[in-house]
């Protein structure tokens, strides 16, 4: 059934191709110009911002759903992206006040944020899911370091599940730090199902959120979404986003901080 044009705002739109995109795992631009009752250039204009926004792919013609569908272990995770994620860790630990309590979720970024806090004369309670989290906070005597219960997953080095979410949500935190597999204009998303739960109970029991993430993660879709853009309070990464997606970070009300070289 075609829209009577004129009627709908750029948000409505954006709105509706997603929903046929989805409906249809790929579509024309001639379709949805006749869905929507448009003309095919405003469809491209339009794909061409939900492709920057990571939430499409854009096709000859048409566009399909953008997923990452599979991500390296975390050991691997290490080797790539060395100097951002440092650069990340550095910049994001710079801006924890002494004496905070910190939950900090498991991540190849998130481990360099608790590397830059260990070398930070400041008191601080930290609270993980994390192994490598809590070795390298653990071994600055000014912290506290919680430890949480659960099932090992050796992909993350961390631990999940139904025992993990249920010890994180018996304590308060001022922040929690949590890192993605991916981000675009609806949020970051992960690709393990127990890692999104974990980060979704450490936001609900903190003050405020900061996201890690470095740059190419930008424009992805992971499995699962974390949460909306207006639930992170900070988001910490190496270098500025696409036009569209930091519109929709400002939009969003969070504050994002690029961390130069």
């Amino acid at each position: 059934m075609n829209i009577e044009p004129g009627r709908l705002t750029k948000k409505e739109r954006h709105e509706l191709i997603l929903s046929e995109v989805r409906r249809s795992a790929s579509i024309r631009i001639s379709k949805l110009a006749r869905r929507i009752g448009v003309a095919g250039e405003t469809i491209r204009r339009d794909l061409i911002e939900l492709g920057e926004a990571g939430l499409i792919n854009r096709t000859y013609g048409g566009a399909t759903i953008s997923l990452v569908t599979s991500e390296p272990v975390i050991a691997e995770r290490g080797l790539t992206m060395v100097e951002e994620r440092a650069r990340i860790g550095r910049g994001a630990a710079g801006l924890i006040e002494k004496g905070s309590i910190v939950m900090i979720d498991g991540g190849s970024t998130t481990y360099e944020v608790a590397r830059g806090l260990s070398q930070l004369g400041r008191d601080l309670t930290i609270i993980t899911n994390s192994v490598g989290v809590a070795s390298v906070a653990g071994a600055n005597p000014g912290f506290r370091v919680i430890l949480c219960p659960g099932t090992y997953d050796s992909r993350e080095a961390a631990v999940l599940g139904e025992d993990t979410v249920e010890f994180v949500r018996r304590y308060n935190a001022d922040i929690a730090i949590i890192g993605a597999s991916a981000l675009n204009a609806e949020g970051p998303s992960d690709m393990i199902s127990g890692a999104a739960a974990v980060k979704r109970a450490m936001m609900g029991r903190s003050l405020s959120t900061m996201l890690v993430v470095t740059n190419d993660k930008f424009g992805r879709s992971g499995l699962e979404r974390v949460c909306a853009l207006s639930e992170i309070s900070d988001i910490v990464t190496d270098s500025e986003p696409a036009a569209s997606l930091r519109a929709a970070i400002d939009e969003a009300g969070g504050e994002l901080h690029v961390v130069a070289e």
